[in-house]
């Protein structure tokens, strides 16, 4: 598949131009328009967007280890609060500016910010994984930690199964994923893609994880609808470098579509925390 003359012109003159300094969201706008533009050329071979391409990916990747580390070495921490994260390179905030500017660490932070207690964040997220991989590598070590009854369950994992699509595949490993989790776990459908093509098969995959999450009494944070209705103004302003993993704004809206439904978790594991005291204090009346 190659660029029409039009399109080419387009997108080299979008590239190009110089950024107008009217104001900050016009800047932001203006080079997220080249940054798009730019992967478009580069994707499809135009030189010298083909290297620009892969050194935009290439920095990324170099962050793998250096966030990886973060997150193992912040799981040692004391927290009053326990959160367990289940995911993939977006748990683990690759594009955002600092590991803990994920959506993880930003649920973290507003956990401690409207609890006003500490949080111990074990982020089990491997960058890459897909829903096989999770069960191969995240469920086990999560088995381990569930004993450890945390307060907060997230999960978002699958938008790496759409490159290599398999509905089989798929249905079956976000079940074993559910299947283990505790009932006031928070899932997340997958995000939007943008492009018709793997929209047809987010679609499908979202499906299949509701469908799965009724079963299994599970909330579904709407990942989708969040990023979906961002917009061209999202896709232009909320993207990293690769123009496919977030960046802090992105992550922040993730936060926010899972925010309603951890809100909610709180609340209802509260009350049960009062009710077991309220019959511990009957019984010791008794």
């Amino acid at each position: 598949m190659q660029l029409t003359r039009s399109v080419q012109q387009y997108v080299l003159l979008v590239t190009v131009s110089p950024i107008s300094r009217a104001d900050a969201p016009r800047q932001s706008l203006t080079a997220g328009a080249r940054l798009a533009a730019s992967t478009v050329l580069g994707s499809f071979g135009v030189r010298p967007f083909r290297e620009r391409v892969r050194e935009n990916r290439s920095t990324l990747n170099e962050t793998l280890p250096v966030h990886s580390k973060w997150w193992r070495d912040h799981a040692k921490a004391d927290g009053e609060l326990l959160y367990v994260a289940i995911g993939d390179s977006a748990a683990q905030g690759i594009g955002a500016s600092r590991p803990d500017r994920s959506y993880v660490g930003q649920i973290a932070d507003e956990l401690r910010e409207s609890t006003g207690r500490s949080v111990r964040v074990v982020n089990l997220s491997v960058s890459g994984a897909t829903t096989a991989l999770a069960v191969r590598d995240q469920l086990p070590r999560f088995r381990d930690i569930r004993a450890l009854r945390p307060d907060v369950v997230t999960v978002s994992i699958g938008a790496n199964d759409i490159a290599d699509w398999s509905p089989e595949r798929f249905d079956r490993n976000i079940r074993s994923i559910f299947a283990e989790l505790p009932l006031h776990a928070v899932v997340a459908d997958l995000p939007c893609f943008h492009f018709p093509q793997n929209e047809r098969k987010v679609a499908e995959a979202n499906r299949m994880l509701r469908a799965a999450a009724r079963e299994h009494g599970l909330v579904v944070a709407p990942l989708h609808e969040a990023t979906r209705r961002q917009g061209l103004r999202g896709i232009l302003t909320q993207f990293a470098r690769d123009m496919f993993h977030p960046n802090d704004h992105g992550y922040a809206v993730w936060a926010e579509a899972f925010r309603p439904a951890i809100a909610g978790v709180l609340r209802s594991r509260r009350r049960e925390s009062l009710s077991s005291f309220e019959r511990i204090i009957e019984r010791q009346a008794a």
